[in-house]
């Protein structure tokens, strides 16, 4: 079952924490996420899962910024979220994905003990001007079946910034591809 709005703001700094919170982001059974002004980009051609990658920082100025098509751009939701109880989704809203945008790959599904700002998988159809702040995509709530086993993972917990993919850490020497 998805919660739905009134629901949401029910279980507000219960269940669910959103950091800062603004009524009028909140949806009949969302919450729309804001842009973070920063943005990574990787800087090598080709990426390699068995080490770390390299990327610069872009910073969206006030008159916005142009995504190119075949490049991936990881970005940040403003609000940090934690969630107990229940499992968050993220999904971009219908009006950004009119513009073909798209703001995950794959990672669009959370860990009940998720605490942290959401990395954005963002890329697009075609040149498009993007803002920061700007609702980008929307978080919204599962109910669980069963216990809850919340998300332990080192990597991404807790984060203060965008997270590029860490998954070179579960690799080792032995069995690495390039080792």
């Amino acid at each position: 079952m998805i919660l739905t709005g009134p629901e949401i703001l029910k279980r507000l700094n219960r269940d669910i924490v959103i950091e800062p919170f603004h009524p009028d982001q909140l949806n009949p059974n969302s919450y729309n996420l804001r842009l973070h002004q920063d943005l990574l980009i990787y800087t090598e051609r080709v990426l390699d899962m068995s080490r770390p990658n390299a990327t610069q920082t872009l910073s969206i100025p006030d008159e916005g910024l142009v995504l190119e098509p075949g490049r991936l751009y990881l970005g940040r939701t403003v609000e940090r979220t934690f969630t107990q109880n229940l499992v968050p989704m993220l999904e971009g809203r219908s009006s950004i994905g009119r513009l073909g945008l798209f703001v995950h790959v794959t990672a669009g599904f959370g860990d009940v003990g998720f605490n942290g700002f959401w990395t954005l998988e963002i890329s697009t159809i075609q040149p498009i001007r993007i803002f920061k702040n700007v609702e980008i995509c929307q978080i919204f709530y599962h109910t669980l079946e069963g216990e809850a086993v919340p998300y332990r993972s080192g990597k991404y917990q807790d984060n203060q910034g965008i997270q590029p993919s860490l998954l070179y850490r579960e690799f080792t020497e032995k069995d690495s591809p390039s080792g």
